[in-house]
């Protein structure tokens, strides 16, 4: 089952490693700087990779495009709706046109802004192996720097997952928005730390490599009753398939931080996730972002977050934290990824 650890990464979702992946890490079956096998078209550029060093015998294998776009996807990405139940068993996945990304790093959705220099805090728990709650915390950034995917340009969010006060999972997000105002998803580089705040492996995946598709993580109009929509798409080590749905709007929540009217919550969940019961549920407030996290049904993580602060960093702590973000990304290329570096955005 793929485990969530919040985040908007995690939403992105973000799929949390699992104890089954981590437990692959710390055995040295998948290690950083692990060679992979390149092969290249006419022109010289890499167009696949395969780990020389494998996952317990999961392979990383080029995926034949599936184009397939929903009628119904396509009218939720318009804005337009049509009643379903909750957490349907859609499975079809998303296109995207550059064409459709005039403005792609300028992300003002209403209830997914990401201005760069924006930080939040998010405090709650999780349970271990044996049922006990364990503290977590989760450091939400969003950098100065732009990163070019699958042609489009996208915002990049660092990320960071505490454990029991100790750190556990740092991590990239790529975000941009489409000019319908819907915030897309396209990709993360996710890397793990052991019980000694020691790195001991990554996992990428990026919209268009190795088949991986970018998703829809926030609609430019969240509506009740909409159809599920793909969150993206990737297979081999990373595997994610995560989707969402409007569940309700014109929530009211409140919580330490503050009470917050006009909220939407979605649900998220995996293909693992549903087969086994569970769902995670999200609570958006306007020109905020996610204030609250919760589950549903058979999570065994049972993770709960809550928005305990924002800030905007200083000139100061902008200029670590994309230090920070830069280092990630520059470690991300020991993993099989190939692309331009991110740039520092004009603001």
């Amino acid at each position: 089952m793929q485990y969530r650890a919040v985040s908007f990464i995690r939403g992105g979702m973000q799929a949390r490693s699992s104890p089954r992946w981590r437990s692959a890490l710390q055995a040295g079956a998948l290690l950083i700087g692990a060679p992979w096998a390149v092969t290249r078209d006419k022109t010289g550029t890499p167009n696949s990779f395969q780990p020389n060093i494998l996952t317990q015998g999961v392979t990383i294998m080029n995926l034949s495009k599936v184009r397939v776009v929903s009628v119904a996807i396509a009218a939720m990405a318009a804005g337009l709706t049509s009643p379903v139940f909750a957490m349907d068993d859609r499975t079809d996945l998303l296109e995207i046109d550059a064409k459709n990304f005039t403005r792609a790093t300028v992300i003002d959705n209403k209830y997914m802004p990401l201005k760069p220099g924006s930080q939040a805090v998010y405090e709650g728990w999780t349970v271990d192996d044996e049922d006990k709650r364990v503290s977590h915390k989760v450091i939400h950034i969003v950098t100065d720097l732009v990163k070019v995917i699958n042609g489009v340009e996208t915002v990049v969010i660092w990320e960071r997952d505490i454990k029991d006060g100790k750190l556990e999972e740092s991590e990239l997000a790529f975000r941009a928005q489409d000019n319908k105002g819907n915030v897309w998803h396209f990709g993360e580089v996710k890397e793990v730390y052991d019980e000694n705040v020691k790195l001991i492996g990554a996992k990428v995946w990026m919209a268009g490599r190795l088949g991986a598709r970018a998703g829809i993580i926030m609609p430019g109009k969240p509506v009740e009753g909409t159809p599920s929509f793909s969150q993206g798409f990737a297979t081999g080590v990373y595997k994610w398939d995560d989707r969402g749905q409007v569940r309700k709007v014109s929530e009211k929540v409140t919580l330490a931080a503050g009470t917050f009217e006009d909220v939407i919550v979605i649900e998220e969940w995996s293909k693992g996730e549903r087969a086994q019961g569970a769902l995670q549920t999200k609570y958006y407030a306007p020109g905020i972002g996610y204030v609250k996290v919760g589950f549903e049904g058979n999570d065994p993580v049972k993770e709960t977050l809550e928005l305990t602060k924002e800030s905007q960093l200083s000139a100061q702590e902008m200029d670590k934290a994309r230090a920070e973000a830069l280092e990630v990304e520059e470690r991300s290329s020991y993993y099989g990824r190939t692309t331009q570096p991110p740039r520092r955005r004009q603001l």
